[in-house]
């Protein structure tokens, strides 16, 4: 490793530790980037049923049902039947579900507050910038 990515590695470790110990907080342990994706959509959007996230995620069924069982386990999700077909079953962020994203927006909201003080705008756009690019060449 050259200087250079031991020093990013180094700040990007206490970075994900800074985040995970709030994370932590509030017991959401297994809680994963995919978890918390579909814990979000619901809440923002509303109930809605697995397969609607199926294809809205582009995911496969059987992958849309593990997540969900895992949320509804942890008691992140809450599930409904529906009054017009007692086949159908809604999903619903629960009120720890909804104290999940509430707090992980509260806390980036806080990162980026006390970010934009320590960091000049230029500065603060570069780095949004090139994390931007690592993340989109990661997720590629």
């Amino acid at each position: 490793m050259t200087k250079a990515q031991q020093r990013f590695f180094e700040v990007f470790t206490d970075f994900q530790c800074y985040i995970l110990a709030n994370m932590n907080k509030g017991d959401f342990n297994g809680v994963t980037a995919t978890h918390y994706n579909l814990i979000e959509y619901i809440y923002r959007k509303g109930k809605t049923t697995g397969k609607k996230l199926a294809t809205d995620f582009g995911i496969s069924a059987p992958a849309i049902s593990r997540q969900v069982r895992f949320l509804l386990e942890n008691d992140l999700l809450s599930q409904e039947q529906s009054d017009e077909d007692r086949r159908i079953f809604y999903l619903k962020a629960s009120d720890k579900g909804k104290l999940l994203i509430d707090a992980s927006e509260s806390f980036r909201e806080q990162v980026t507050k006390q970010a934009s003080v320590i960091l000049s705008k230029k500065e603060l756009e570069d780095l949004a910038n090139l994390l931007g690019k690592v993340l989109a060449k990661i997720k590629s």
